[in-house]
């Protein structure tokens, strides 16, 4: 690959890694509902519609990094601080899990990565919050707003990303993380 070649690569993997993580966070830090449960409540956000578009479109590592930058950051600077470094790993992990599973394309495919952030979400975060709270029996509270936090975003990403993939793939050159 010549020196010019792997400039044009690494600015466009910059500049797509940049805005996935942007999409993420504001659709997370915009698009949400707090629900009042546990000690901290809890949130139902769309900031996994574009990780999963991210993932599905672009690759696993922009999936990763779209989803812990994006959302970790999210924590960060919203009052979820405590939370952040969990998700970083957590949501890290599905965007990776979702453009793994989404190298072999179609709705099956994309769907099946979502059933695997579905499970990666509900095990990881309820780990992270009986550690938090230090209560095994209290995370089970969590579990329905992350299943639909999930399946939502699934139901809108996955008929886009079969839409866009071909589309996009074509517009920016194939590029694949």
């Amino acid at each position: 690959m010549s020196s010019t070649t792997m400039k044009k690569t690494t600015t466009k993997a910059l500049a797509i890694n940049g805005m996935c993580i942007a999409i993420t966070f504001i659709a997370t830090a915009f698009i949400n509902i707090r629900l009042p449960i546990m000690a901290n409540g809890g949130l139902i956000h769309l900031g996994n519609v574009p990780l999963f578009l991210a993932a599905i479109i672009f690759g696993k590592k922009t999936g990763a990094i779209a989803g812990a930058f994006g959302m970790g950051l999210f924590d960060l600077i919203s009052g979820w601080t405590a939370w952040a470094p969990f998700t970083f790993v957590i949501v890290g992990m599905m965007g990776y899990v979702v453009g793994k599973i989404s190298e072999k394309t179609g709705v099956l495919w994309y769907s099946i990565a979502v059933v695997a952030a579905l499970i990666i979400k509900i095990v990881g975060y309820y780990i992270a919050e009986a550690i938090l709270y230090g209560n095994w029996a209290a995370p089970m509270t969590s579990i329905p707003g992350n299943v639909v936090q999930v399946v939502v975003a699934g139901v809108v990403a996955v008929p886009m990303a079969t839409a866009l993939s071909k589309t996009v793939m074509k517009e920016i050159g194939g590029f694949q993380s």
